[in-house]
């Protein structure tokens, strides 16, 4: 009787601590995601003389996902992996798992690169068992909340996403909702600020165009005198 206290005891002490390590762990995964998906929307990028590459593509539902170009820190997930490439095109969508229940990915690609097939095939798992994902998108012309973003060369001012996770197995109950909310840049570059040596067209800068990190009298709008974006094609 004593020896089978003690094992169910060692039994219940065990369980015990496979389930706190289970439930720090999920806690430390979602808050590293939410951290993750917020840079990269803090970060958004778009310009309108290539709108083709800035497209913002977001979608609810079932299995949601949201597409957008971003200016990543050398700190971002992933970034070593795309040495010299900081402006790159970030996927995240939630799919289903190996075994059950769905999980959010992240893919990368350099902004004017393919996916890759590893990329593809072996995304950035940032979260398990995620029970709910859905964004709302902020229209500042209509001043409201839209559930579904259909101006794909534009993008929303805010975005507010709302995710929920489980316990990180089957058998738990799901957690509770948090949400965020985002502001982006609500204003893209216009081809006249792009331009290598635009003179009086930076809204960054003096006279003559001396904008961000630029020349004074003489600069070259947001990149100093050549006017080019670190990261980005010359145009």
């Amino acid at each position: 009787m004593i020896v089978a206290a003690i094992f169910s005891t060692y039994i219940a002490v065990t369980n015990g601590a496979v389930a706190a390590n289970r439930a720090a762990a999920t806690a430390l995964r979602s808050r590293v995601a939410l951290r993750t998906l917020q840079e990269a929307l803090g970060a958004t990028q778009s310009f309108t003389a290539d709108a083709q590459y800035y497209v913002f593509d977001a979608e609810n539902g079932t299995e949601p996902y949201v597409s957008f170009v971003s200016s990543l820190s050398p700190s971002f997930p992933r970034s070593g992996r795309f040495a010299g490439f900081n402006v790159r095109r970030v996927t995240f969508a939630v799919e289903p798992g190996p075994h059950w229940g769905k999980r959010l990915v992240l893919r990368q690609n350099p902004i004017l690169m393919d996916l890759t097939e590893e990329e593809q095939s072996y995304p950035l798992v940032l979260a398990n068992d995620v029970r709910k994902f859905e964004m709302q998108f902020w229209d500042k012309k209509k001043t409201d909340w839209l559930d579904e973003w259909t101006e794909t060369n534009q993008l929303p001012q805010m975005v507010k996403f709302t995710v929920q996770f489980g316990g990180g197995d089957s058998q738990s109950p799901p957690g509770e909702e948090i949400t965020r909310i985002v502001s982006l840049p609500s204003v893209a570059v216009q081809p006249q600020w792009q331009a290598p040596g635009a003179i009086g067209l930076s809204p960054f800068g003096g006279a003559n165009g001396g904008g961000i990190n630029g020349g004074g009298i003489n600069g070259g709008g947001f990149g100093g005198s050549s006017g080019h974006i670190p990261g980005l094609p010359q145009h």
